[in-house]
């Protein structure tokens, strides 16, 4: 990638909607109270920097499964899934991923598969890294098969200030792991229910990113342990 690419990574195309509204503001601003229009031109960039959709190299390996978002990953315990899942009612390793403000927001499917249940919840606005925004805030909640036989829960949900999620999944599509599929607007929460076996490879504070780090190994028969590579 040449150093611009790097610079200048695409742009999800919401961002651009968005853009055009603040830079529009900024024009108007800048002829009438020019302090406020180089204000509003620097949050035109901003836009642009959240809305940023970095090229990914995903990890090429049957079994795995991929982190759905860049951020933080918050406590990793035992949750039973939402019902509208379908997962059943026995608890399961969560993995939550926090996505602040600065984080890349564009959403990465996490392994390769057959999409089986889509759900969408309106909901409340808490702050994303608090537990109870799993069971109270807005969210779009996603079952999958995966290839290999494992059955999976993704959920979106929303933040503080967040205050729309997209999600192009449908019930029914084949996908394939780091395929972007969604985003959610202005920082956010997504949250892994892993298959039984599957053990999570990534701990509590560790930075994540999107569509290239793996959150657990499905591959029958071979060793895993915290912080694999591929």
């Amino acid at each position: 990638m040449s150093k611009a690419g790097a610079l200048l990574p695409p742009i999800h195309r919401e961002g651009y909607r968005f853009a055009l509204v603040f830079c529009a503001a900024s024009l108007a601003l800048l002829w009438a109270i020019e302090p406020l229009g180089w204000i509003g031109l620097v949050l035109t960039l901003w836009c642009l920097y959240f809305f940023r959709d970095p090229v990914r190299m995903v990890p090429d390996a049957p079994g795995l499964i991929i982190a759905p978002a860049d951020g933080i990953v918050l406590p990793i315990a035992m949750h039973v899934p939402p019902a509208e899942l379908g997962l059943g009612d026995a608890p399961r390793k969560r993995i939550s991923i926090f996505m602040n403000v600065f984080n890349v927001h564009v959403n990465r499917v996490p392994a390769s598969g057959k999409i089986t249940r889509t759900c969408y919840i309106a909901g409340k606005f808490f702050n994303a890294s608090l537990d109870k925004a799993s069971e109270f805030n807005e969210r779009q909640l996603v079952a999958m098969k995966t290839d290999d036989g494992h059955t999976i829960g993704f959920v979106q949900i929303a933040g503080l200030v967040a205050r729309r999620i997209i999600c192009g999944l449908k019930e029914g599509d084949e996908v394939e792991a780091g395929e972007r599929f969604g985003l959610i607007r202005f920082g956010s929460r997504l949250d892994v229910y892993l298959d039984e076996g599957l053990e999570p490879l990534v701990a509590e504070g560790q930075t994540t990113i999107a569509g290239e780090t793996i959150l657990a190994d499905g591959r029958h028969g071979e060793t895993q342990r915290r912080g694999q590579e591929i």
